[in-house]
C-alpha cells in the first residue's frame, strides 16, 4: 500500500529534507507551508499521516490541530517543554518529536503509527454484524448504523476477542488511545448505547456482560 503523507512546516529547508527522505522509503508525499495552506488540501485527496509544525504563519499547529480529524499527526517542532507536549498529546496529536531530530527515529515513529492506523481501519466481522471503523460505521442485515468514535472503539475491542469476557480496566486502557475521554463510569454507558443501535435493528442483543468481568460478544 502506497501511503500519503502531509508536511506541514514553512522551513523548506526541513520540508525538502523530510520530502527526499520519505519519498527515498517509498511513500507519496505533498507538502504545505501554512496552517491555512493545510487545512485547504485536508478538504480534497486526505493523506495517511501528517507531519505537523508548530510556528506557521496563519493558522499555527495549535489551531490546525483540532481541526484534523481522523488522520494520525505527529507534531514535530522545536518547543521541547514537556507541558506543552502533554497538551497536544492529549489534544489529538498521535506523537511528539523535538527539534531537531533524528532522521531513522522519525521515520520509525511515521512507520508505527501508518501500521497502527492500516490495522485499526481493517474491517471486522461478526456473525451478521460489519464494523467499518475507518467509517465509524456498523453493517446489519443490510442497515447502516452510526457510532460514535467511543462506540466503535469499544465494539472494535470485542468483535477483536469475539469469545473472550474482557474487563471495564482492560477495555479503557486498550481505547485510551482513541478515545482519552470514555471513563470507568461512562463505560457503561456506551456499550449500553452500541447494544440498543444493534438491537433496534432487528431484535438482537449482540453484547452480553460478563459477572465480575466485564463484556463480551454474544455468541
Amino acid at each position: 500500500m502506497l501511503f500519503r503523507i502531509l508536511i506541514v512546516d514553512d522551513d523548506i529547508h526541513i520540508s525538502n529534507l523530510l520530502t527526499e527522505t520519505l519519498i527515498r522509503e517509498g511513500y507519496t508525499v505533498d507538502k504545505a507551508f501554512s496552517g491555512t495552506e493545510a487545512l485547504l488540501m485536508l478538504s480534497g485527496n486526505k493523506p495517511d499521516l501528517i507531519l505537523l509544525d508548530l510556528m506557521l504563519p496563519g493558522l499555527c499547529g495549535e489551531e490546525l490541530l483540532p481541526k484534523i480529524k481522523d488522520i494520525p499527526v505527529i507534531v514535530v517542532s522545536a518547543k521541547a517543554d514537556v507541558t506543552d507536549k502533554v497538551r497536544l498529546l492529549l489534544g489529538g496529536a498521535a506523537d511528539y518529536v523535538t527539534k531537531p531530530f533524528n532522521i531513522h527515529e522519525l521515520l520509525a515513529r511515521i512507520a508505527v503509527q501508518l501500521r497502527k492506523r492500516n490495522t485499526d481501519n481493517r474491517i471486522l466481522n461478526y456473525r451478521n454484524i460489519t464494523l467499518y471503523p475507518d467509517k465509524l460505521t456498523v453493517m446489519l442485515d443490510k442497515t447502516e448504523i452510526r457510532l460514535t468514535r467511543t462506540e466503535c472503539a469499544i465494539l472494535k475491542l470485542l468483535m477483536q476477542n469475539p469469545d473472550m469476557p474482557i474487563g471495564k480496566i482492560t477495555i479503557l486502557d486498550s481505547i485510551s488511545y482513541d478515545t482519552p475521554d470514555c471513563t470507568e463510569r461512562s463505560l457503561k454507558q456506551h456499550i449500553s448505547n452500541i447494544r440498543h443501535k444493534l438491537q433496534a435493528v432487528d431484535g438482537n442483543d449482540y453484547i452480553e456482560a460478563v459477572y465480575g468481568i466485564g463484556f463480551k460478544m454474544k455468541s
